[in-house]
């Protein structure tokens, strides 16, 4: 069976409190094709989440305010977003981070600083695999 990407259909969510971050990722995967929403609040991201309904999240860990897992559990208690990949982008130790991000319902993890090609080649694959392309 061949997958066919169809990424121009894709709503791809990115929460991080650094805008350089936002503004690189939302470029990034907007050139790839992605249609890109950010949000630098991590008060205002599921409010964003519920908002846009997007096919896959990238969310920062450490935001001041409310943290990635805490948004997080809140979006994965919600039936809607219970199939909704979340990729957690943090700075901090793998080890340290990595259980609690998947035991708070993130599906992938990926340590910064991270290559862009990377982050798409991660995307393509999370959506690959939850049938939305």
């Amino acid at each position: 069976m061949s997958y066919k990407i169809n990424i121009s259909t894709a709503k791809v969510l990115v929460v991080d409190d650094e805008p350089e971050i936002t503004e690189i990722v939302e470029t990034f995967l907007s050139e790839a094709g992605y249609k890109v929403t950010v949000e630098n609040s991590s008060n205002k991201a599921i409010e964003k989440a519920r908002a846009i309904k997007p096919d896959v999240i990238l969310l920062d860990i450490m935001m001041p305010g409310v943290d990635g897992y805490d948004i997080c559990q809140e979006l994965k208690r919600d039936p809607e977003f219970t199939t909704v990949p979340i990729i957690f982008l943090t700075g901090k130790d793998r080890n340290d981070d990595m259980g609690r991000s998947f035991k708070s319902g993130g599906d992938m993890f990926i340590k910064k600083p991270f290559s862009c090609e990377r982050l798409l080649e991660i995307v393509n694959i999370v959506l690959m695999s939850t049938g939305k392309h």
